[in-house]
């Protein structure tokens, strides 16, 4: 048999030796794998993973070896080389970030987001996404560079701008600016929380969720399924409203403009009648209360509170309509007028609803007194400030000044 032949036949015989034992270590990894986790979740989830980088991994050591068997002093085996160790640069880069990712995910696993109180949760899927894609633009960065250096040419490169990275990091800074920005800005948002993922805020006058945070821009989901795509440094050089940086429970109004006759009390035990038949109510917030009375009318503001944003809404519309209701079937009187007075005008109020009211004193909670929740309120905006008793007295008496001792 010619030489060529020969070697030819044993490049491809070592070559399906590779394949053989690239299956067999690989399907050897897998069993181990589902045997140490005991049929739990996340070994599947490794295995899905890095099944596919591991095998190219595998395979390219597995040709390397195969050439070196049957080619051993080829004229073009440094070429060949030279590929197989950048694939295998490559190959290995894509199996640490398929590792890295897998240990990301499975540390997300632990905390979920579809609790009610997922706070701990949202801070921490927040700073592994933007984990997760710096530790992959880094690993990617390390194995371009790595093969770029096994060509001769470009490590002598390396060494001139080495040489001169002062200036060749001004000169990129300056050229990048503004998406170096945005990478600082994702990094600060990731670890200062003011936002985390599933967070409810108010951007640009829009009311959304926070979808998503990367490096560069954060996605918004809006009530109404929109998309907004801001960039990072805008969550760090605007204001905006976060519903949730603290907790979900919110406190929200709806305003009424009806007539001077309207029994504020009568509409009070309406409201507490719609709020303990509704679902939505967390019980904390209830405050009914007259904030203007001018141009003809008076503004009645109802304040509501509930678990989160989205039930909030829905309490609001719910009372607003029920309250409507009971201004033009039960208290018609106190609906909105445009009236031009005659005369002397008397004192007019609908006896119907007067009478349906109990005469005894009521206790009128109001947003910063009458109850216990309100007076909590109060606190937070308060607060004692020491005052001494010689300063005190100087300022209501200027003449009356301490005694010196030379005196």
């Amino acid at each position: 048999m010619p030489e060529p032949w020969s070697t030819l036949l044993t490049f491809s015989l070592a070559l399906v030796g590779a394949l053989v034992a690239v299956l067999i270590i690989s399907a050897v990894a897998s069993v181990i794998v589902r045997t140490t986790s005991r049929h739990r979740q996340w070994a599947t989830t490794l295995i899905t993973r890095a099944r596919w980088p591991f095998r190219v991994t595998l395979l390219i050591v597995g040709v390397w070896i195969a050439v070196a068997i049957s080619f051993p002093g080829a004229d073009w085996r440094e070429v060949v080389d030279h590929a197989l160790l950048i694939g295998l640069i490559s190959s290995g880069a894509w199996l640490v970030c398929q590792l890295l990712l897998f240990i990301a995910d499975l540390s997300l696993s632990r905390y979920r987001l579809d609790v009610p109180d997922n706070r701990v949760a949202r801070r921490l899927h927040t700073q592994l996404q933007i984990v997760r894609r710096l530790v992959v633009v880094i690993v990617v960065i390390v194995a371009i560079g790595a093969s770029l250096l096994t060509f001769d040419g470009v490590r002598a490169v390396g060494a001139s701008v080495l040489a001169s990275a002062g200036i060749a990091s001004i000169v990129a800074g300056l050229a990048a600016q503004s998406v170096l920005a945005n990478v600082f800005a994702g990094v600060q948002l990731a670890f200062s929380e003011a936002i985390r993922v599933d967070d409810v805020v108010v951007v640009d006058g829009q009311w959304g969720r926070i979808h998503e945070i990367t490096l560069t821009y954060v996605v918004v989901m809006t009530w109404d399924q929109r998309t907004v795509v801001l960039p990072c440094n805008y969550f760090t050089s605007t204001a905006f409203e976060n519903w949730t940086k603290y907790g979900s429970e919110i406190v929200g109004s709806v305003e009424l403009d009806v007539d001077w006759r309207v029994s504020t009390d009568a509409m009070r035990a309406r409201l507490e009648a719609v709020l303990a038949e509704s679902s939505l109510w967390d019980g904390r917030t209830q405050v009914l209360q007259v904030t203007e009375a001018t141009g003809g009318m008076v503004r009645v503001r109802v304040l509501v509170s509930a678990a989160d944003s989205a039930a909030l809404w829905d309490l609001r519309c719910v009372v607003r309509e029920s309250l409507v209701e009971w201004v033009r079937d039960e208290d018609a009187a106190s609906l909105p007028l445009q009236r031009v007075l005659v005369g002397d005008p008397g004192q007019q109020r609908s006896s119907a609803v007067k009478s349906a009211v109990p005469a005894e004193a009521r206790d009128r909670a109001g947003l910063f007194s009458g109850n216990a929740d309100g007076e909590a309120r109060a606190s937070e905006f308060t607060a004692a400030i020491p005052v001494q008793e010689d300063a005190r007295q100087s300022r209501e008496h200027p003449l009356l000044e301490p005694a010196r001792d030379d005196d």
